[in-house]
């Protein structure tokens, strides 16, 4: 099977989308929805929307990983935003123009400063070697996530950089139905994209572990492909999402040949989210964290070390997961 895109940019609706004046149940305060209508984006025509894959939207934050220090490592997303006066004068453009392309950016003055080890996604349109900011007035990009890292604490609970390992929750290589986490060493991860899940992630909408356990997991992007999609209209995507099992999901990203990436979210379709019983709760999990083959001795709090302690086990599903000291 071919490895699937990373993500790296703002992923476009499948459908060409409108704004209603009405309040977002996505973001809390922001007065408006936007909607997908019926018919489908240029974007996702242009790209062949129909021949591509299409996977498991997954609600967390996007990571990346990376060699960094001579070795593999996992990055924190951190996008490079304008500072205020910048700020206000693109939203006093757009107000006028409503064109985001025609606005003129100096990246050296416009923009708040970043770490200097930050850089910016790949597939960014750059000109005279500097990056362009999005139609938001952003440029995406990665900042290496340290060991014992306090602002990036639960994306370092799911790597090891002495084993180069990391915390990864997939399908099992042997049985579609049943869930596997494991440790895999992050030099198969390199250059992919993942979302990482869990208790203190986006709300937790998975509800894994819990204020006194917190639990994280690395879900690498494409791992959970949709095999029985109906076809590509409004009312069936609606109908799909609102009324199947394996529809209980954020949303849909297709991975197109061309590595564009298209989505849906259930908020394009009028649908809420989070909901109560998601399809990834739906489905038993295996723990396969046999450790002994690393010469090295794990932190007795780290999130390997507890999973280590029940390898082997299999539990009905992914919040049943409850680690204990």
């Amino acid at each position: 099977m071919r490895r699937l895109g990373s993500v790296q940019r703002k992923m476009p609706c499948v459908f060409v989308t409108e704004v209603k004046e009405e309040p977002s149940t996505k973001r809390e305060h922001q007065p408006f929805k936007v909607l997908a209508t019926e018919t489908l984006s240029h974007k996702a025509l242009d790209a062949d929307i129909h021949n591509a894959i299409p996977t498991e939207k997954v609600d967390g934050t996007c990571c990346y990983v990376t060699n960094y220090k001579g070795q593999p490592y996992l990055w924190a997303r951190l996008d490079r935003k304008p500072n205020k006066l910048a700020e206000k004068r693109f939203k006093n453009f757009l107000h006028l123009k409503q064109n985001s392309k025609e606005f003129f950016w100096n990246v050296e003055e416009d923009f708040k400063p970043v770490p200097e080890c930050w850089i910016p996604a790949k597939e960014i349109e750059q000109i005279n070697g500097n990056p362009i900011p999005d139609e938001n007035g952003h440029i995406p990009g990665w900042v290496p996530v340290e060991k014992n890292s306090k602002q990036h604490c639960w994306h370092s609970s799911v790597v090891d950089y002495e084993s180069e390992i990391a915390l990864v929750l997939r399908h099992h290589p042997d049985d579609p139905g049943l869930l596997e986490i494991s440790a895999v060493p992050l030099s198969d991860l390199l250059e992919q994209t993942l979302e990482l899940i869990g208790t203190n992630i986006n709300g937790n909408p998975y509800g894994l572990g819990s204020k006194k356990h917190p639990l994280h997991l690395l879900i690498p992007h494409g791992a959970f492909q949709i095999r029985n999609l109906p076809t590509l209209k409004h009312s069936d995507l609606l109908s799909w999402f609102d009324g199947c099992r394996e529809g209980k999901i954020e949303g849909i990203v297709w991975h197109c040949n061309d590595g564009c990436l298209i989505k849906v979210h259930r908020h394009h379709l009028g649908l809420c989210w989070p909901i109560p019983d998601t399809y990834m709760n739906s489905k038993p999990v295996i723990i396969n964290m046999n450790l002994n083959k690393y010469e090295y001795a794990f932190d007795a709090k780290c999130l390997f070390n507890h999973f280590s302690k029940i390898d082997n086990q299999k539990f009905g599903r992914l919040k049943d997961i409850i680690l204990t000291v």
